[in-house]
Parts: C-alpha cells; structure tokens; sequence
C-alpha cells in the first residue's frame, strides 16, 4: 500500500514538472513573462490546478488498467487491449480536461489571468501535450504491471523448477529405497535363518517357506519400480510375506484383514503394505501372551487403513523415517490426498487413500 502511494505521487509529480518544462516549448516568451509577473497568489492556484489535474490523470489510467486486467486480457488479446485501453485514456482525458478548465475558469476569475493571448496552434498543441502525458501515465502504469506479471510468473516457473527438481529426486530416492528393500540383508538373513530351521524340523513347512519366500522376492523385483498396482494384487504379495512374518515370529502377531471386495480394483503405490507391517513389528513388542495385533481393512471414504497396537520396546530402535516418508513422498507425486498419520496411548494408525 505504501509502495503504491509513493509510486502516484512521483508519477503526478514528475508529469507536472515535465509539462511545465515541455510548455516552455509551446507558449510563447511573451506569456511566460506574463506569467511570472503575475501576484503569487495566480501562481499557487495554477500550480495546484496542474496537481490536481495530473493527480486525477493518474487516477483515471490506474482506474481503467484495473478494470481492463478483469475484462481484457494482455496475453489474450494484446492489441485489443491496447487499442480499448488508449481509447478509454483519450476519453477520459478529454473529460478530465473540459472538468479542469470549468474549475480554473472559476477560480481565475478570484486570482485574475494572464494578460497575454494564447494561440489556436498553441492551444492545438497543449491539447496534444496533455495527451500524450496521459497515454505516457497509462504506458508507465501498463509496463509496470507487465514487469510484475513478469516477474511473478518467472518466479512461479522457478518454483516449479524446483518442484519438479525435487520432485525428481524425491523420485529417484524412492527408487533407491525400493532397491533397498529389494536388498536388504536383514530381510535376507533372517528369512534364511528361519528357512534353515524349518527344513530340519518340517521339510514340507519348510518347501511352503520357500515358495512364499520367492513369491515376496518376485513381487518385489518385478513390481517395487512401478507407481501403482491394485490393491488386489497387493493383498496377493501380502499372503505370501505374512506367511514369512508368522513363522517368524510364531504367535507373537496377530493379523486381521477386512477389505471391501468393491475396493480390490481401487490403485496403491506398491509394496505399501509391506513398510507398514515392517514399521510396527519392528518398533513394538511380539509376545505370544500380549500379541502384537495389526488390523488392514478399507473404509467409507477410499482409504485403506493399516493400525496396530502399542507395544514399545524396552529399547528404541534407532529410525530413519524412511519407510514413512517413502510412502508420504510416492503420494506426493500421484496423487492430492496426501496419508493421515494418528497416533494415541494404545493404537498407531495409517490412513492411506485408495487412488481410481
């Protein structure tokens, strides 16, 4: 607001300084003699007469911009708006002189004129003057809403430079998760572990182990890459690893699963399901007499919601976040709603939507 005041007044300024300077050019020496011998008074009022004339030039073309940018567009329709808009300032100025001269008449009449006669030519060329003064006012006005657009819209296409800069690296770290999740020894190792002990003590167990242990290593190499998969074969993978995890970690998990059947064809990043069982078992307790439980199901409004009980652990694991924040991120780019996160005494929730 303050910026905009200062930018009328030198404009009203700096118009009225110069069509005084280009007047010198105009009127004749005989006038300007006059003029200057004429009582303070005369001066005063002329001068402010010029204020408030420029004052409400100024107005008129900061007016008629305003309501030409809701109508008429500058990078719709260019010479159109150029052409309404010069028309428009030539009126106005034209009404804003006739209004201008009844006021200094009237007030001339106070003060007294100026004894020296002006002109048709020089009358003729005032009118042009003034003209050209406010088609200048008006070109000032329109370059610097230009230069604002401008810059506004450079800025805007940085931003989404850096959006999508971000975004790609966003990208490019998910994948890197993804093959994390593909690799990880950990997940290797123990599965091993089990397997090795299953085959000892049940070798038919243990054959069923490792089918559904190569199921979850398929779906992982052929699917983690791509940005979604429906949700029914996403539950499909899911047997397969909680069939791992239960054999893993015998009675101390409980798994309940309740999906609308309408949602089964409904999208999700995969390999979502995965990270979210991964997160509770390893930051809770696993204890056949106070069984960690985690319920899947679907609600009313297109979200699949994975929630388990708290049970922490006596000590911590160290956590990077990324598991959450890899889901989080993969939202962020397919899709506007984004994961709801609760968390309260007893329960951990996450709310992920369901994408069509």
């Amino acid at each position: 607001m303050k910026r905009n005041r200062m930018k009328r007044m030198l404009m009203i300024a700096f118009t009225c300084i110069f069509s005084y300077v280009t007047g010198f050019v105009i009127f004749p020496y005989s006038y300007w003699k006059d003029y200057f011998n004429m009582p303070a008074p005369r001066i005063m009022m002329d001068i402010l007469v010029n204020l408030l004339f420029y004052a409400a030039i100024v107005e008129l073309s900061l007016f008629i911009e305003k309501r030409l940018n809701k109508r008429v567009s500058w990078m719709v329709s260019p010479l159109k708006r150029l052409l309404i808009q010069a028309l428009y300032q030539i009126l106005g100025v034209l009404l804003i002189i006739i209004c201008m001269a009844l006021i200094y008449l009237v007030l001339a009449d106070f003060v007294g004129k100026p004894s020296s006669y002006i002109g048709l030519r020089e009358a003729f060329f005032t009118l042009i003057l003034v003209m050209f003064w406010g088609l200048m006012i008006s070109a000032v006005n329109t370059g610097d809403f230009l230069l604002k657009n401008w810059k506004t819209e450079a800025l805007k296409v940085a931003g989404f430079e850096i959006k999508e800069a971000q975004n790609k690296q966003l990208a490019a770290e998910i994948e890197l998760q993804a093959l994390k999740l593909q690799l990880d020894p950990h997940f290797v190792f123990n599965n091993l572990s089990v397997l090795s002990e299953l085959i000892l003590k049940d070798q038919e167990l243990g054959y069923e182990y490792t089918e559904n242990f190569a199921k979850v290593y398929r779906y992982l190499l052929i699917n983690s890459k791509k940005k979604l998969i429906t949700l029914r074969e996403e539950l499909k993978f899911l047997d397969a690893y909680l069939f791992l995890i239960r054999n893993r970690m015998g009675g101390g998990c409980i798994f309940q699963i309740n999906i609308d059947k309408s949602k089964l064809d409904l999208l999700i990043p995969p390999v979502t399901l995965q990270l979210f069982i991964e997160n509770a078992v390893k930051y809770n307790r696993t204890e056949e007499e106070n069984p960690l439980v985690v319920s899947i199901y679907s609600n009313d409004n297109n979200e699949l919601v994975v929630s388990n009980t708290l049970l922490p652990l006596i000590k911590i694991p160290d956590s990077t976040g990324l598991g959450l924040n890899n889901i989080i991120g993969r939202y962020a780019l397919l899709s506007d709603r984004k994961p709801v996160i609760e968390k309260d005494t007893q329960n951990f929730t996450i709310k992920v939507p369901l994408i069509k």
